[in-house]
């Protein structure tokens, strides 16, 4: 593989990472307010909130996990190669 190649890749994956975490941490934690807002106002359907919260959350974390996953396939299985 060519250094300009291997520079690329490097840089993608990176930028893969990154631009895959920016969007579920910003609704993660919108999500986390408004889920702490909807308790507050009716404490007695926190269990509901809660799972529905925890479900989201894990929906959210795995478009990172995709990310992390194409960051990997560009560091070490570069198709450009």
């Amino acid at each position: 593989m060519d250094s300009l190649t291997a520079a690329a890749s490097v840089i993608a994956a990176a930028l893969a990472v990154g631009l895959a975490a920016i969007g579920p941490g910003l609704g993660q934690g919108n999500a986390a307010g408004q889920a702490l807002e909807g308790i507050a106002r009716q404490p007695e359907a926190e269990g509901k909130i809660r799972g529905t919260l925890l479900l989201s959350l894990a929906f959210m974390e795995a478009l990172t996990i995709y990310g992390l996953v194409v960051a990997l396939v560009l560091l070490f299985a570069n198709p450009f190669a």
